[in-house]
């Protein structure tokens, strides 16, 4: 929401006017000088909407606020020149209004363009929440990466490598969607403070590594007819593309990272197809070199990737897991109730490579329990099991 700058005002005062906290205020305005404010300059403070009111007979700032439950300041902030003593029936002006409840729903068929407006939605809510692109998938969608958080630990979870397990993007969106609202409305999740979160970590998620395997899955082929019959070849000639875990081009984006590549290579397909073939060589794909490329840059600390399905989280790999990666895990499976298993036989992952190119904690969460696509209809249940895990990746 848009608020227009008086004589005397101060970030400060907003801060106390709207309850939000101070440093809110300043990260969703980083061109405002915090101490130098200018007349009418727009500032945005986050949390906040604003509806169009239309003044009736009898109506007053002081007989709308309180019906409202705002104060006649946080109005005239939000209405530039409004004359309080001067209302005309008719007249159009805008209301405040806080945000307490979710915008995201994330118990449908969740593709690329819904989850594109759900981010364009709560950056205008929230424009303390940073938004960037990392890359492009193959058939040009931006792939973003979303930030919350000043602090110097840095944490980086993501969703929806393989295309049948798109669940896993509304559930990171919902707990996005859930952090926002309790730092903006000082909310503790599960007694934890989001506050602490927020000054002692930054967040980092990209909530759909693969977001044209998604759509595949999600609305079928592309309207292009090259692809369409590429991957409906690929596909055995099925038009079925619910076991569909690659990317577009039929490489699965995780087998494609310089961890043991060969090995996982020398036992899964040598030709594109809906699942398992680790493309000619490491890193050929553009979604496999953003989430590199993204890592190689940002120093995380840890990095937990979300997959579907087993209630397992797997934390080692060829014993080059850092000491610390044991505790973490037995934290993640205390808070969810998920099984820690330390080493399988699987290798060219994600979080493989995280381990092994920087020995620190790396983690692949697998959510749910059943045949992937896991039915939405298990939506609650595995969102209730995993907050935990989001929280725990963030205070430990």
């Amino acid at each position: 929401m848009d608020i227009f700058v008086r004589p005397g005002d101060s970030l400060w005062l907003y801060s106390q006017l709207f309850r939000i906290h101070l440093q809110l205020i300043i990260d969703s305005n980083p061109t405002i000088h915090p101490q130098n404010l200018i007349i009418h300059q727009k500032i945005k403070i986050p949390g906040f909407i604003t509806n169009n009111y239309q003044i009736k007979s009898g109506d007053s700032l002081w007989h709308i606020a309180r019906k409202k439950g705002i104060s006649v300041d946080m109005i005239l902030m939000a209405n530039l020149n409004l004359d309080p003593y001067h209302l005309q029936i008719g007249q159009t002006i805008q209301i405040p209004k806080r945000i307490t409840s979710k915008i995201i729903f994330g118990k449908q068929d969740y593709d690329y363009d819904i989850m594109m407006n759900d981010i364009r939605h709560l950056q205008s809510i929230y424009p303390f929440l940073k938004v960037s692109t990392i890359g492009n998938s193959v058939l040009g969608h931006e792939i973003p990466e979303l930030k919350v958080g000043i602090g110097d630990k840095k944490v980086h979870y993501n969703a929806s490598f393989h295309a049948n397990e798109w669940i896993t993007t509304p559930i990171v969106m919902t707990f996005l969607n859930d952090y926002l609202l309790s730092l903006t409305n000082s909310k503790t999740i599960r007694d934890i403070s989001p506050s602490n979160l927020y000054q002692q970590t930054s967040l980092s998620i990209v909530p759909m590594v693969n977001p044209d395997g998604v759509n595949l899955v999600l609305n079928g082929p592309p309207a292009n007819e090259a692809w369409r019959n590429q991957v409906v070849s690929w596909n055995n000639n099925s038009w079925d593309f619910s076991g569909w875990k690659a990317n577009i081009r039929g490489v699965d984006l995780n087998d494609q990272f310089p961890a043991e590549w060969q090995k996982e290579r020398a036992r899964n397909p040598k030709s594109p197809g809906p699942r398992d073939y680790g493309g000619e060589k490491p890193l050929s794909e553009p979604e496999a070199i953003a989430m590199a490329e993204l890592t190689k840059k940002s120093h995380f600390a840890r990095v937990l990737a979300f997959h579907t399905q087993g209630e397992e989280i797997y934390w080692g790999f060829e014993n080059l897991e850092p000491a610390e990666s044991e505790a973490m895990v037995e934290e993640f499976s205390r808070v969810s109730g998920y099984e820690p298993v330390r080493n399988i036989e699987s290798y060219a992952g994600y979080k493989d490579w995280f381990i092994q190119d920087w020995r620190k904690p790396g983690f692949t969460v697998e959510i749910g329990h059943g045949v992937n696509p896991l039915p939405i209809n298990q939506f609650d249940e595995i969102y209730q099991k995993v907050l935990g895990i989001f929280l725990a990746g963030l205070y430990l």
